[in-house]
């Protein structure tokens, strides 16, 4: 496993032992970055349910103004530092020790607060522009929780004007077309596993 482009183009990456994390392939974060291109550098990304930070770091390499980790593993968590160490990078990320519905709650109030507290231009900076969703691919409640939550009036304040969300999921599983406010644009199968983008309508 390795960082596929940037500044950080072709090093090598740590996983876990063992079945308990599945990383998202080479192939697959090339496909998925070849896709986002034009929208990294400079972006605010959240890699939730994120493994052993692959997608998150390849976003860093890309230019990402901030990444959020959102783990719950220990085995997964020592993968990230480890790797972000390794890579010597030390700003521009934050990692959640305690998963996606902590980090996703920690981002909402500070969005409510926000949008309470100042005008909407003000609040640009703090927004999310992508946000990548891999759960387990059996767990259906965590890809209907967080889409759910994403999709809703409160998701919404985290989301930046034209902000992308993406769930990868295995290619047998076919993820809702809508979510609340979140309406599925396009769906990319490779091997099996598939990207089912959404974009808030």
């Amino acid at each position: 496993m390795r960082v596929i482009a940037g500044s950080f183009r072709s090093r090598q990456l740590i996983a876990p032992r063992g079945t308990g994390t599945r990383p998202t392939s080479d192939r697959l974060r090339e496909t998925l970055f070849n896709i986002l291109a034009p929208r990294v550098a400079g972006c605010r990304f959240a890699d939730l349910y994120a493994g052993t930070g692959a997608v998150g770091i390849e976003a860093i390499s890309r230019g990402a103004e901030h990444v959020w980790f959102a783990e719950k593993a220990e085995p997964a968590l020592a993968a990230i530092r480890g790797n972000l160490k390794a890579l010597q990078i030390a700003r521009g990320f934050t990692v959640e020790e305690r998963g996606t519905g902590a980090l996703l709650e920690r981002l909402a109030k500070a969005a409510q607060k926000a949008a309470t507290e100042s005008a909407e231009d003000a609040r640009a900076g703090d927004l999310l522009d992508l946000v990548y969703l891999d759960p387990p691919w059996e767990a259906e409640a965590e890809y209907d929780n967080t889409l759910h939550l994403l999709g809703s009036a409160r998701g919404r304040l985290m989301l930046a004007p034209g902000a992308l969300v993406i769930a990868e999921h295995s290619s047998k599983t076919q993820l809702a077309e809508r979510y609340g406010e979140l309406v599925q644009t396009r769906t990319l199968k490779q091997g099996d596993a598939a990207l089912s983008f959404y974009a808030v309508c």
